[in-house]
């Protein structure tokens, strides 16, 4: 039995590697049907809404949205469109792994680290958000609540126990915001308890990323703050090599979005040089999410073996190859036996 899954193909090389993507999960007969459509750039152009209504149906009708990178046009009146998806579908959860591949640019090797981030609530939310008259101040507020705290652990843990992990560390800043992120740390711990088979450590936010920098080992899943897990989910991908092979899952109670983190790329958009492994990667995680995981582990080996093989002529720029987007689809393909 198929199922329907919603299909944004995105802005700039969003269409490329969508094409990519979907051509693998074909090839692997995935047993997934597409409903393709539209936000961002390419929605405004047809509908004049970056985020049409019957864009917003399709996702709460499916609950399982594959999303390429979109553009938000810069100025004021237009809220971020991944911002905007999380507050609509409650995507609470934001889970980005990282883990070494063969063949990449990066300073680190054996890495396996696990970011998860409360995905609505804090910074982000920027409630009461306000600039006074003559542009000489602005200011918004931090807002957090106990079931968000408990919630994001929860999904943290959990996580934990299902994949096997040994420990979890709760990231925070509770010795300079008291309130908002010591109220994060108070839930945190409470919820940790509950969970005596898996290691808990507590860690302040500016000595993590330190840590992070200087033996990244000593991490496996990080549970912290909005704000916070944004800038320390780009950290571990730095720690990898970059954003081209960071995948990011947005998940909430009654809808789940799967992404590439990084952005559209209009520089390169048209020239089919981009890097489809992160939305193949994302795929993958939304490929466990609907319990596939046989098919899921399938393709991330096939995309570990891809890059291991090293053939120049089917990899992208990026790692090291002069190929492009199709045939990196091609090479990860070959490899799915």
């Amino acid at each position: 039995m198929s199922t329907t899954i919603s299909v944004i193909p995105g802005d700039g090389i969003g269409p490329e590697i969508m094409k990519a993507t979907l051509r693998v999960l074909d090839a692997m007969q995935a047993g997934l049907e597409y409903e393709f459509v539209d936000a961002g750039l390419v929605a405004l152009e047809k509908s004049g809404e970056l985020l049409p209504d019957s864009t917003l149906d399709s996702i709460a009708r499916n609950r399982i949205l594959l999303k390429g990178p979109l553009t938000t046009p810069v100025g004021q009146g237009f809220r971020s469109l991944n911002v905007t998806l999380r507050k609509k579908f409650d995507l609470y959860a934001n889970v980005r792994p990282v883990i070494s591949m063969p063949g990449t640019r990066s300073h680190f090797g054996d890495i396996d680290i696990i970011t998860v981030r409360e995905n609505t609530q804090g910074a982000y939310l920027a409630a009461d958000a306000a600039i006074t008259e003559g542009g000489e101040r602005a200011e918004s507020k931090m807002v957090v609540t106990r079931h968000g705290c408990s919630r994001i652990t929860h999904y943290a843990y959990e996580l934990a126990r299902r994949a096997g992990r040994k420990k979890v560390t709760i990231v925070h800043k509770a010795n300079i915001l008291k309130h908002v992120s010591g109220m994060f740390l108070e839930v945190a711990r409470a919820v940790a308890a509950e969970y005596p088979d898996i290691e808990t450590e507590e860690m302040i936010v500016d000595a993590t990323c330190m840590k992070l920098v200087m033996n990244p080992w000593q991490f496996d899943v990080i549970v912290t703050t909005n704000l916070f897990g944004d800038i320390i989910s780009d950290l571990c991908a730095g720690l990898v090599g970059g954003l081209g092979l960071a995948p990011g899952a947005n998940i909430g109670e009654q809808a789940a979005m799967f992404e590439a983190v990084h952005g559209s790329a209009p520089d390169i958009a048209g020239q089919k040089i981009a890097n489809p492994m992160a939305l193949m990667l994302a795929s993958a995680q939304m490929l466990t999410h609907l319990g596939k995981e046989a098919q899921a582990t399938r393709l991330r080996l096939a995309i570990r073996d891809a890059l291991k093989e090293g053939d120049t002529d089917r990899l992208t720029p990026d790692v090291g190859g002069h190929g492009n987007t199709d045939s990196v689809a091609q090479a990860v393909i070959d490899h799915l036996s």
